[in-house]
This record gives C-alpha cells, structure tokens and sequence, in this order.
C-alpha cells in the first residue's frame, strides 16, 4: 500500500493543443490536442510515479467525462481510489500560439459535489492509516467547505502523518489555521496569507517565518517562477536556485514540484534535499508541452547540476 496520499477535489481532463497564431472570427486549425488527467493531487501522483514511486490518488468522478478520466489515469498505472459523483467532471484546455510562444490556458468552473460526496473523500483518506504523507492539493470546487482542508490537516495529525497543502485563498487561510506540515505557496498567495503584497526576499522571508513562529507549519517552500523556490524552516532559510531551461509549458511545474519534494521525504531525505529535488522537478516539467509534467531523467541531471552549483559556491 502506497505510503503517499493525495486529495484532489477538483479533477479534470486537460487538453491541450496549438494554432498558428490566434485570430478573433475565424476559424482556427488545431494541432492533434493531447488529452492528459489534471487537477493538483492527481499531478502530483503522477509526478511520483513518474519518479520511480507510488501515490494513491483519492478523488471524485462522474459522467461520461469522469470514465474517460479514469481510463486516462488507468494508463499511467497510477493507483486510485475513486468515488463516484453525480456531476461530470470537468474539463480544462491550453491553446499555444506558435507565432508569439505564447501559451493561454482556460480552466472550466469546478463539478459542484453533494456534502456526501466530499465526506466520502475525507473519509476514504481517514482510512489509509498507513499514509505517511498526505498531499491535499488544488482549488475547491462548488458545495465543498472552505475549511476541508483544515478538516484533512486535523486527520493527518490523527495519523502522524505529514500534511502537504498546495492551494489558494480561504482554503488555504483555513489549512493554516489548523497546522500543517509543509505548505508550498506561490508569491501571490503567501501575499494573501500576510495581508500585504511581498516584493523583495526578505519580504517572503518575513511572511514565511512569522506563519512557521506561530507554529502554524514546521516547513514552508515558496514558489517563485523562473527564480526557483526559498524554503524556510524554524531553523534557517535557504533559496535554491535551479538552471536555466528552455520553458515549454508552465503547467503542472508547482504540482510536479510537490510531488518530487514528497517523494524524496519517502525516501527519507532530509528536507534541503527534498525541497532542491522538488524544485528540479518543477523546472523539468517546463521543459515538456502541455501538463506532460517532469521527466525522471530531467529532474534527476538538473538536480545533480544544482549540487554541484552548491558545492562550487560552498568551495568558492
């Protein structure tokens, strides 16, 4: 049994594709899309077993869309645990515009699910009691409590297990509220968090150290694009900076960046280690199109690549 958990309230089908150039009023010839099992936990299981592990993903399903869903994931041997509702699940699309390399991506309001759909999901994760880590991850859809996450945080310390949240507004004040684990906001959202816009590095360091002083979360990995990610614990702050890459597509990078941090908690490395590995991770997965997520090859040669730029400014 998978000693990985993920959470996804808000599944979806990704389709991607590509124009020439995007034009109003006329009729546009589309690549061949490439249809792929979205949503944020459903990425991160995918990532990590991508990498070589295994994540059960937990989530609801439903309608004709959710079967095709299901086969998606089915495919890429991803264990699931599936509960079934009674609105489809939606579908999300990314135009790429060959012209400009510019990428545009639409995402589909999210399958309202019943208050026994959702009790369901947390239930099926109270049943896991050998999870280890338990990854909640991606918006909320309609019907479902801004608090679930909180609810979920509270399980997880039932189970001693570590709680990973990677999510936005209330949900996320709310998660926060109750104590996690590891949260790995972006810019945008720890400014939400702090009640103030964060500028500079000392900024998010300061944000970041007063959530981890108030003993709300032991571990807090900041996202900050092209730049890489600043992790903070109660003990230090490090930013780690990953290689130049040709980017592709940004979608799926902060998902494949969650999934390859709880990997190598799994493999019991430390949490600089983690959080480096996270971050190749994330850059690889802007190195392929659409939400074909990180490569283990890409991840693992720009994570030694990060080692060695480490171990050269170490010796400098």
């Amino acid at each position: 049994m998978p000693s990985i958990v993920t959470i996804t309230f808000s599944p979806c089908i990704d389709k991607s594709t590509s124009v020439p150039v995007l034009l109003s009023e006329k009729k546009l010839h589309c690549s061949e899309p490439r249809l792929e099992p979205g949503g944020g936990g459903i990425n991160a299981a995918r990532t990590i077993k991508k990498l070589g592990g295994d994540a059960l993903a937990i989530f609801p399903s439903g309608g004709y869309t959710g079967n095709f869903f299901n086969q998606l994931l089915q495919k890429e041997g991803v264990p699931s645990l599936i509960i079934e509702s009674k609105n489809e699940t939606r579908e999300n699309f990314v135009v790429f515009e060959e012209y400009t390399g510019r990428q545009y991506r639409f995402g589909m309001p999210g399958t309202a699910l019943s208050a026994d759909e959702w009790t369901k999901c947390l239930k099926a994760v109270q049943y896991f009691h050998t999870a280890a880590i338990i990854i909640a991850s991606g918006s909320l859809p309609p019907g479902v409590p801004p608090d679930i996450y909180a609810q979920l945080a509270a399980i997880a310390k039932t189970k001693q297990s570590k709680f990973i949240v990677d999510t936005s507004g209330e949900a996320l004040k709310h998660a926060v509220e109750e104590g996690v684990y590891l949260l790995k906001p972006n810019l945008s959202e720890l400014s939400f968090l702090a009640g103030k816009k964060l500028v500079t590095p000392e900024d998010v360091k300061a944000a970041a150290t007063a959530i981890i002083n108030k003993g709300k979360c032991n571990v807090m990995v900041v996202s900050m694009g092209a730049a890489g990610a600043m992790l903070v614990t109660n003990t230090f702050c490090k930013m780690i900076t990953p290689p130049a890459v040709t980017v592709k597509s940004t979608v799926g990078a902060g998902d494949s960046m969650v999934g390859g941090i709880a990997y190598y908690l799994s493999l019991q490395k430390n949490i600089t280690e983690a959080a480096a590995y996270g971050v190749a991770c994330g850059t690889a997965a802007t190195m392929n199109p659409a939400t074909g997520l990180c490569h283990k090859a890409d991840a693992d040669q720009l994570y030694a690549m990060m080692q060695t730029q480490a171990y050269e400014q170490k010796a400098n």
